[in-house]
C-alpha cells in the first residue's frame, strides 16, 4: 500500500512539474486569443525566454535576474507580434511563425557567440537555479505554484473584471468596442503583453527551474502543445488546464515507462513512449478543432472606420 501511494504521489508531482510550462503558456495564450490575436508564436516566446533566463543567470549568478530577463525577452517578442498584427494589421499566423523561426535561429547564434558551447549555456548551479520552495529535491520551485495560481487568476480576470469583459468583447465584436469609445488596439496590446509575461515565466521555468541550463530547441514543441490545450479547452481556463495536465501525465509516464518490459511484447520502445504527448496533440486537434469555436474576431485585423 505504501509503495502504491508513493508511486501515485510521485506521478502526480511529476505530472505537475512537467505541466507547469504548458499551463503558464496556455494561460498566456488565452489572453491573446480572447482579445482576437491568434498566437502561433508561443513556442518562440518560450524558447527565447528560456535562453535569456539561462544566459543571464549564468552571467549574474542570480536566478531571479534570469527570470526578469526571460520576461523582458518574451515581452519584446510579444510587442513585435503586436506591432505586426495590431498596428500594421499583418497576418497573425505568419507573424507567429516568423517569431518561432527568429527564436529558433537567434538563440543558437547568440549561444554560440557568447558561450562557444554549440548554442548551449554553461550548466547552472546553486543560486543560478530556482531553489525548491518546500521539498528539497522535489523540484517544487515557486513557478510551479505560480502556474497553479495563474489558472484561477486567468479565469477571474477574464470572467469577472471590467478588463476581461472588454477583452472578450474585442475578441468577438471589435466594432462595438470601438463604437463605445474604447481603444481596440490598446486592449489587444495589453492582451499580448500578458501573454508575453506568462510565456516568459514558462521559458524561465524550463531552463532554470526544471533544467540546469539552456539547450538548443529545448521547448520541443511545448508552445504548440499549449496552443492545442487552449483549443481543446475551447478557450476556457479550467478545461485548458485539464488538457495541460493530460499532456503532463503522458510526459511523466514516458519518463517512468522507459525500460519497462511488457509480457509477450518485450521492452516498450522509448521512441513510442516519448511520442505519446505529440500523438495526443494530433488526435485532439483532429477531433476537436472542428467543434471548438474560437472568438469570432480571432485572426481578423481591425481597421478603425473613419
Amino acid at each position: 500500500m505504501d509503495e502504491a501511494f508513493s508511486f501515485v504521489f510521485l506521478m502526480l508531482a511529476s505530472t505537475l512539474r512537467v505541466a507547469t510550462p504548458l499551463v503558464l503558456c496556455a494561460m498566456g495564450g488565452l489572453f491573446s486569443e480572447k482579445g482576437g490575436i491568434v498566437d502561433v508564436g508561443l513556442e518562440g516566446k518560450m524558447l527565447m525566454a528560456a535562453f535569456f533566463a539561462a544566459a543571464t543567470a549564468s552571467v549574474t549568478g542570480s536566478a531571479w535576474a534570469g527570470v526578469a530577463a526571460a520576461i523582458v525577452a518574451a515581452e519584446a517578442l510579444a510587442l513585435l507580434h503586436g506591432l505586426a498584427c495590431i498596428t500594421y494589421r499583418g497576418n497573425q499566423v505568419v507573424s507567429g511563425v516568423a517569431i518561432n523561426i527568429l527564436a529558433a535561429g537567434l538563440t543558437v547564434v547568440l549561444g554560440a557567440a557568447w558561450f562557444a558551447r554549440g548554442g548551449q549555456t554553461p550548466p547552472l548551479v546553486g543560486d543560478q537555479r530556482l531553489a525548491p520552495l518546500f521539498l528539497p529535491g522535489a523540484g517544487d520551485n515557486i513557478l510551479v505554484y505560480a502556474a497553479l495560481l495563474s489558472v484561477p487568476l486567468t479565469w477571474w480576470t477574464i470572467a469577472r473584471t471590467r478588463f476581461g469583459l472588454r477583452l472578450r468583447a474585442v475578441g468577438e465584436m471589435p466594432l462595438a468596442v470601438d463604437a463605445a469609445g474604447l481603444s481596440v488596439a490598446w486592449l489587444r496590446y495589453r492582451a499580448v503583453l500578458l501573454c508575453g509575461l506568462l510565456a516568459g515565466l514558462a521559458g524561465a521555468y524550463l531552463s532554470i527551474g526544471q533544467n540546469a541550463g539552456f539547450s538548443r530547441d529545448m521547448t520541443a514543441g511545448q508552445g504548440f502543445i499549449a496552443l492545442a490545450a487552449i483549443i481543446f479547452g475551447k478557450w476556457r481556463p479550467l478545461p485548458a488546464f485539464g488538457a495541460c495536465l493530460i499532456f503532463g501525465l503522458l510526459d511523466a509516464m514516458a519518463i517512468r515507462l522507459q525500460g519497462v518490459r511488457v509480457p509477450g511484447l518485450g521492452e516498450v520502445p522509448v521512441q513510442l513512449i516519448q511520442a505519446m504527448p505529440y500523438l495526443l496533440t494530433m488526435f485532439l486537434l483532429a477531433g476537436f478543432i472542428g467543434r471548438a469555436v474560437a472568438p469570432k474576431a480571432a485572426g481578423v485585423p481591425y481597421e478603425k472606420e473613419h
